[in-house]
C-alpha cells in the first residue's frame, strides 16, 4: 500500500526540515517541493489503491513507482548525515526530476478514474489522531462477555474429568478458522478444577510451518518448569530422538498431565507426537485444535477419544456479541437495527468476523446511518455465491483498510512474526518505536503513545490478547492466521518485509529493507555462499524470530554490519548462538535498537560508546555483569536492561543485576533501568535519583544499610510506576515504601521481613497501586487487608511465604489473588 508508504516518508520530511533545515541551503526549497509533491498524491492515493485491482496495469505501475521514489526518499533523509553534501544535493535533485515526472501521472489518473482529493481525504471516518492508552478498554472481548461458549467449556470440563481410567484420553476440537476454538479450549485448560486435577499442564502452538525440534524443546521446558524440575541445560544440543525420549520418561513419572496442541495442521504431526506420549498416563488428556476434521479423527481412534465439532455462533449470539462489543453491552439504536442485522449475516456466526467488523463499526458515529451503509455496501455483491472463508477475508481487508496510516504500518510489521506466533508486547512496541512509526504527542512519553496504538488495534479486534500481565496490560499477543495472510499479502506488495527460514531460498530482485530470519534447521553452505554477494545497502533493519538460527554466523553478521549503513534495528533476541558483537557493528552511525536478550554474550566493549544514536539496549538474561564507562556517551538511551535469571532454587532467588559505572547518572534519557547491583554501596544509588524520567525501575542485593539512601533518591523520581527490589536479608519493611504514592506496581523478592509486621500496613495507602509481588518476602503467620486501602489493587502474587498461616479480609476491600503457591496457600478469614 504506497500510501501507507508516503505517509510515514512524509512525517520524515516533515522531522527532516524541522531538524535540518538551517544545514540544507538552497536545498531546503527542493525538499519542500518533494514533500509538497508528495503531500499532493497521498491526496487521493487511498481510493486509488482501494481501485488498484480493477485498474489498468498502468496505475498498477505508477502506484509502485510512487512507492518506489517515497523509499528512496527515506534512503536520502538517512544518508544526509553520512555523505558529502554535494552527493546527497545530487541524488535530491534526482529524486525531485522523477517525483515531477511521476506527478504529471497523478494529474492524468486523477482525471481518469474520477478520483478528488477531497473524497479520498473523506474515506476513512476516523481521524489519524493517537488514542491514549485506557486500561478499562476491552483487550479483546472481556470475559464476562464471551457468548455461546458456556454449554461447550462445560461439556469439554466434564470430558477431561470424567472417567477412572488410567488411558491416556485425546480431545479434538475440529472448525474452520475464526469460530474461536482457540479461545474455547484456552478457557478450559484454565479452568480452576482443570488445573488442580492435572498438576502438570503445557500449552504448545504448532501451526502450519512447525519447527519440531523447537517444538519439543518448547514441551519439555514447560513440563519440567510445571514439575518444578530444572531443566536439562543440554537439551540445545540434543537431536530430535534424544528430545523424544527426555519427553516420553518425564511424562511416564510425571503423574496427571494435560497437554493442548494447538493449531494442527496435518495428521503426520500426530502419528509423530504421539509416540512421545505414554499410553498408560493415570488418566491423562490431551486436547487438540484443529481446521481439519482427519487431523481431528486420526487423533481420537485410538484412545477412544472425543471429537468436538465447533459449530458457527447463532444469530441471537452473534447479536449479543455485535452489540456488547460496539454498545459495550447495551441496545442497538432502533434507527441501525435494519443495516446492523444486515452486516452481521454477512459475518454467518464467525466471532472473528464479527468482532473484527464490530472494531470498525465502533469508531463510526451512531447518528449517522449513511456511514454504517457506506460498510454493508462493501459487503455486498461481491460476498455473494463466495465461501464463508473468502467472506471472512473480506471482512478483515475491510477493517485493514479502514485504519488510518500509522496504525496500518504498526500491523503490517506484524508480519515479521511467524504464524501463531504468541508476541511479547514490550518487543513489539519498542520495534514501532525503532522503526519510527510512533509519533511523538507533546506531554506523553513515545511508550505511551506506541501502547495507545496498540490499544487502539486490539480494540479493533485485529490483535488478539493471549497473556495479561499485572494491571490489565496486555504481555503478549497474536495475529489471527486469516488476518496474517492478509497482512502478509500487502506487506509484500510494498516490500515491507523480507522474510526467510535458513533453508534454501532465492531472495528477492528488490532492495530489501527489513530483513527477518525465523528459526530453521537449514545451514546450507552452498547458499550462504551465494548470499555472500546480496547487497544490504537499503536494509534498515534486521531480526531474528526463534531459538536458533543457522543463517546467524559471524559472517553474515559481520556482512550485514558492513554494508548497511542504514540499518537503525538489530535485533537477536534468544539467539543463544550468538556470542559477540562484530565489531563491524560499532560503526552503524544510525543504530537506534539493539537487542541481544538470551544471547551468550558476556562482556560488552568498549566501543558500544560510538553507537551514539542508540536509544534501546537489551542484554537481558546474558551472562554481562558489568558495563563499560563508554555506556555513558549513549546520552539518547531510554531503554536499559541487564540481569541474568538465577534458578529459583538459588537463595538468591531472582536476578544477578550489573555494576554500573560511576556517573550513570548522566543518563538522563532513561525511561527504563534494570538490573543495578547495589551491593557495592550508596553511591549509585544516589545517582539513581539524578535519572528523573525513570518509569520503571529494578534493583537486586540492597544492603540494609543502604535503604536510607534509596528512599532520598526515589523520592526524586516523580514518574517510577514499577519498582523491583530483591534485598539482602532485611528483615523489616522500609519505610520509604509508604512515600511512593506514584507507584502501581511493586516487587520485593527475599527480603525475610519479620512476623510481628505486617508489610500490608506499608503498602495499603499506595492509592495507584495495582499490583504487589511477595516472594520469600515475610515469615510471618498472617496479612491483613484493611477496609478502606489497596483502592486499585488487582493482582496479589505471594510466593514462598512458608510460614503465612491466614489472611484477613475486611468487608469492603476486593483483590485479585493471582498467584498463591502450595506453600503460600492460607485460610481467608
Amino acid at each position: 500500500m504506497a500510501e501507507t508508504v508516503l505517509s510515514f516518508v512524509l512525517r520524515q520530511l516533515s522531522t527532516f526540515l524541522l531538524e535540518e533545515g538551517r544545514l540544507l541551503g538552497g536545498l531546503r526549497r527542493e525538499v519542500q517541493f518533494i514533500m509538497d509533491e508528495l503531500e499532493q498524491m497521498r491526496a487521493f492515493l487511498r481510493e486509488a489503491e482501494a481501485k488498484e485491482e480493477d485498474a489498468q496495469p498502468t496505475l498498477q505501475q505508477w502506484i509502485k513507482q510512487v512507492r518506489d521514489a517515497a523509499y528512496d526518499t527515506e534512503d536520502i533523509l538517512d544518508e544526509f548525515n553520512l555523505r558529502a553534501r554535494h552527493r546527497v544535493a545530487s541524488q535530491i535533485q534526482s529524486i525531485k526530476s522523477r517525483i515531477e515526472s511521476i506527478s504529471a501521472g497523478h494529474q492524468r489518473y486523477q482525471s481518469e478514474y474520477g478520483i478528488s482529493a477531497q473524497a479520498s481525504n473523506s474515506l476513512s471516518a476516523v481521524n489519524d489522531t493517537t488514542w491514549r492508552y485506557s486500561r478499562d478498554d476491552a483487550l479483546l472481548v472481556e470475559e464476562d462477555k464471551l457468548v455461546g461458549i458456556d454449554q461447550p467449556n462445560k461439556h469439554l470440563i466434564a470430558e477431561l474429568l470424567k472417567g477412572d481410567d488410567y488411558q491416556l484420553k485425546v480431545v479434538s476440537v475440529v472448525g474452520m478458522g475464526g469460530l474461536g476454538k482457540t479461545t474455547l479450549v484456552k478457557k478450559v485448560h484454565e479452568d480452576p478444577e482443570v488445573r488442580r486435577h492435572f498438576p502438570v499442564r503445557a500449552w504448545v502452538t504448532v501451526s502450519e510451518t512447525c519447527d519440531f525440534q523447537f517444538l519439543l524443546k518448547d514441551l519439555i521446558r514447560q513440563l519440567h518448569e510445571a514439575g518444578k524440575k530444572p531443566v536439562p541445560r543440554s537439551i540445545e544440543s540434543m537431536t530430535t530422538t534424544q528430545l523424544k525420549e527426555i519427553t516420553k520418561d518425564f511424562l511416564q513419572q510425571a503423574g496427571r498431565y494435560a497437554i493442548v496442541f494447538d493449531d494442527v495442521w496435518d495428521v503426520e504431526f500426530w502419528n509423530t507426537i504421539k509416540f512421545v506420549l505414554p499410553e498408560s498416563s493415570r488418566g491423562s488428556r490431551v486436547m487438540l485444535t484443529t481446521r481439519k476434521a482427519d487431523v481431528a479423527s486420526a487423533s481420537c481412534i485410538e484412545s477412544r477419544g472425543l471429537v468436538y465439532r465447533m459449530k458457527p455462533l447463532s444469530f441471537e449470539n452473534s447479536w449479543i456479541l455485535f452489540c456488547n462489543k460496539i454498545f459495550n453491552g447495551g441496545n442497538c439504536p432502533g434507527h441501525l437495527m435494519d443495516v446492523a442485522k444486515g452486516i452481521l449475516d454477512k459475518c454467518e456466526g464467525l466471532p472473528l468476523a464479527i468482532l473484527a467488523i464490530s472494531g470498525l463499526l465502533a469508531l463510526k458515529d451512531v447518528n449517522r446511518t449513511e456511514e454504517w451503509e457506506m460498510v454493508r455496501r462493501s459487503l455486498g455483491g461481491e460476498l455473494e455465491g463466495t465461501g464463508k472463508l473468502d467472506r471472512v477475508k473480506r471482512i478483515l481487508s475491510l477493517s485493514y483498510n479502514d485504519l488510518p496510516g500509522h496504525l496500518k504500518t504498526c500491523l503490517l510489521y506484524t508480519s515479521i512474526f511467524p504464524e501463531d506466533y504468541e508476541i511479547a508486547c514490550i518487543r513489539l512496541i519498542n520495534l514501532w518505536i525503532a522503526e519510527r512509526y510512533v509519533e511523538w504527542r507533546e506531554g506523553r512519553t513515545i511508550e505511551d503513545v506506541a501502547w495507545s496504538y496498540l490499544s487502539e488495534l486490539i480494540n479493533r479486534s485485529l490483535i488478539q490478547v493471549t497473556k495479561v500481565f499485572f494491571e490489565g496490560i496486555p504481555g503478549t499477543c497474536r495475529v489471527h492466521d486469516l488476518l496474517r495472510e492478509i497482512i502478509i499479502s500487502k506487506s509484500r506488495e510494498q516490500n515491507m518485509v523480507t522474510i526467510t527460514t535458513g533453508q534454501p531460498t532465492r531472495w528477492p530482485s528488490e532492495k530489501v529493507r527489513r530483513l527477518v530470519v525465523h528459526s530453521g534447521s537449514s545451514n546450507n553452505t552452498q547458499h550462504h555462499q551465494e548470499r555472500r554477494n546480496y547487497c544490504f545497502d537499503h536494509l534498515r533493519s534486521f531480526v531474528t524470530v526463534g531459538s536458533r538460527n543457522p543463517l546467524l554466523s559471524k559472517m553474515l553478521l559481520s556482512e550485514i554490519s558492513r554494508s548497511s549503513k542504514l540499518l537503525k534495528v538489530l535485533d537477536f533476541f534468544g539467539q543463544n548462538i550468538v556470542e559477540e558483537i562484530p565489531n563491524e557493528i560499532f560503526y552503524l552511525f544510525h543504530l537506534k535498537h539493539l537487542d541481544l536478550w538470551g544471547t551468550r554474550m558476556e562482556t560488552v566493549p568498549k566501543a558500544i560508546g560510538k553507537l551514539q544514536h542508540l536509544e534501546y539496549l537489551n542484554l537481558g538474561n546474558t551472562g554481562v555483569r558489568e558495563l563499560p564507562m563508554e555506556i555513558l556517551k549513549l546520552q539518547k538511551l531510554r531503554f536499559l536492561e541487564v540481569y541474568q535469571l538465577v534458578d529459583s532454587s538459588d537463595d538468591d532467588y531472582g536476578s544477578h543485576g550489573f555494576k554500573a559505572p560511576s556517573n550513570m547518572g548522566r543518563l538522563l534519557a532513561l525511561h527504563r533501568l534494570s538490573c543495578i547491583d547495589a551491593s557495592s554501596g550508596s553511591a549509585i544509588l544516589k545517582e539513581i535519583g539524578k535519572l528523573t524520567q525513570l518509569r520503571e525501575l529494578r534493583i537486586t542485593k540492597l544492603r540494609r544499610e543502604d535503604g536510607k539512601e534509596l528512599c532520598s533518591s526515589l523520592a526524586n523520581l516523580t514518574s517510577l510506576r514499577e519498582l523491583s527490589v530483591q534485598s539482602i536479608g532485611k528483615e523489616k519493611m522500609p519505610q520509604w515504601v509508604a512515600h511512593l504514592h506514584g507507584l502501581v506496581r511493586i516487587d520485593l523478592d527475599w527480603s525475610r521481613l519479620r512476623g510481628e509486621e505486617d508489610p500490608l500496613e506499608s503498602l495499603q495507602h499506595l492509592s495507584n497501586l495495582v499490583s504487589v509481588n511477595f516472594c520469600g518476602s515475610y515469615q510471618g503467620e498472617g496479612l491483613c487487608f484493611k477496609a478502606g486501602g489497596f483502592l486499585k489493587l488487582k493482582w496479589m502474587h505471594l510466593k514462598r511465604m512458608e510460614g503465612l498461616r491466614w489472611m484477613r479480609v475486611e468487608e469492603g476491600v476486593t483483590v485479585g489473588y493471582s498467584a498463591l503457591e502450595p506453600a503460600s496457600r492460607a485460610g481467608f478469614v
